[in-house]
């Protein structure tokens, strides 16, 4: 559908009047922009000085005194996940054990939802790690084809597709680490990126299918599922918003379902978990998402300003996909703003892997946000 859009293409002037419909920023009055300017201006020196917890990174790999290879120590958490995948590999069912195993390696399971949904466990274990990296694989590449197929059909989205799918494998390629592979958000984060790339106003039914599962690996992708349930009411989709609602709905009752099957195991004395409401800040923001994908290689000075650029490359993009991006990313980031422990960085890998789409948009933004400043 790239000939669509070939009219609005050829509109390149720098003048308002002849910018292209899909650059938001070009038609802003110069008053509004140069207080987004500034905003922007303020938040990229904080993201800048943001000091970023390191978190939880793949140890190098050492080498004895005879040079042979030590396989490098998973962490408390991965360890844990790993066990669990063994014993439901081992033919034992999820809910005979998991509160036990918990306890045992003082994790909390109280409230009920400090334990996770077993869905991912099964998968790992009825698969195995090789046919887990041949999904990961697959995944990867689905993921790539929705995008390409998306950005072709959205306005301004050709002329920027080549750099904006270089971005997606980039960041998406963390995708393949089988060292993670345990990990529900990353799993849950790959889903979501090949649900947005296949979501069109009108044609949603395999993003609904895609996020079901990406909702049944963890329960952070709710967000996501509000989201197009509210867009779609705003286009008086009341149709496709049925169908996000029904969405919900069933998470619903199949958490309600999840809780009722570890409450018998769960007691009294059993300890509290910890709250997630810890007002971290913009370091929750920005530490997540560096954290979570391929940013936490570079200088968090740099790191923490890229993820901010990101999101003003989405808002200035006037398109179905652009407002989405725009609205989930920044939503996200508020989230983890106010919930989340540094110990659950690993959160950002729900957005991680389309986030940086946005950069490509990110040079029209700009110089669109700097002309209609001056006024021009």
């Amino acid at each position: 559908m790239g000939s669509d859009n070939a009219g609005v293409d050829r509109l390149t002037g720098t003048g308002a009047g002849d910018a292209p419909r899909w650059d938001r920023f070009a038609r802003w009055g110069r008053w509004p922009a140069r207080a987004l300017l500034a905003l922007v201006a303020a938040l990229l020196l904080l993201a800048a000085l943001t000091p970023l917890d390191r978190g939880h990174t793949v140890p190098p790999v050492a080498r004895d005194t005879h040079t042979a290879l030590i396989q490098p120590t998973r962490d408390d958490d991965l360890a844990f996940y790993d066990r669990v995948i063994e014993r439901i590999a081992g033919g034992e069912s999820y809910y005979d054990f998991i509160v036990e195993e918990q306890r045992a390696r003082d994790y909390p399971v109280r409230p009920g939802i400090t334990v996770r949904l077993p869905t991912l466990a099964y998968l790992h274990a009825i698969l195995g790690e090789l046919w887990m990296t041949a999904l990961a694989a697959v995944l990867l590449a689905a993921t790539l084809a929705a995008w390409w197929h998306r950005l072709g059909d959205e306005p301004g989205g050709e002329r920027h597709r080549l750099v904006a799918i270089a971005l997606l494998a980039a960041s998406a390629t963390l995708g393949l680490n089988r060292w993670f592979f345990v990990l529900h958000e990353l799993w849950a984060g790959m889903l979501i990126a090949l649900a947005f790339g296949l979501h069109r106003p009108g044609r949603w039914g395999w993003a609904l299918a895609v996020t079901a599962l990406a909702l049944a690996i963890r329960e952070h992708v709710l967000p996501f599922v509000l989201l197009l349930a509210a867009m779609a009411a705003w286009r008086r989709d009341w149709t496709e918003a049925a169908a996000w609602a029904g969405l919900v709905l069933l998470f619903l009752v199949g958490i309600g379902a999840h809780l009722a099957l570890l409450s018998p195991q769960i007691l009294a004395s059993d300890p509290q978990g910890p709250g997630w409401l810890a007002l971290r800040g913009l370091a929750g923001w920005l530490g997540n998402v560096v954290l979570s994908s391929n940013l936490r290689f570079l200088p968090h000075g740099i790191a923490g300003p890229i993820v901010l650029l990101a999101l003003l490359g989405w808002a200035g993009w006037k398109s179905a996909a652009g407002t989405t991006g725009t609205l989930l990313y920044l939503g996200y980031g508020i989230a983890f703003m106010l919930a989340g422990r540094t110990n659950n960085f690993y959160w950002g890998a729900v957005v991680a892997p389309a986030i940086f789409v946005g950069l490509a948009f990110l040079p029209m933004a700009g110089a669109s946000l700097l002309r209609a400043a001056r006024g021009r």
